[in-house]
């Protein structure tokens, strides 16, 4: 197993490793998923958005699009 360390900077920043970006493959502009299970963190390239499929499925969630709806949940 490999080791790769980085610093966080005071906006909580952190520059990928190289080893790590070229063993997931990572670009600049790619979005990383961080995978959380107990005090254990994968990071993990994550899959693009697949925006035509997120246009169709728009539509059909407006059943929680109400002024009721808006002011139960504005405070989250």
């Amino acid at each position: 197993m490999q080791t790769a360390i980085s610093k966080l900077t005071n906006k909580y920043q952190a520059t990928v490793p190289k080893a790590v970006r070229k063993k997931l493959n990572l670009n600049a502009g790619d979005s990383i998923a961080f995978e959380i299970d107990s005090d254990i963190i994968k990071l993990r390239k994550a899959s693009p958005i697949d925006v035509e499929f997120l246009s169709a499925l728009g539509p059909t969630l407006n059943e929680w699009n109400s002024e009721n709806d808006e002011e139960a949940y504005n405070d989250l």
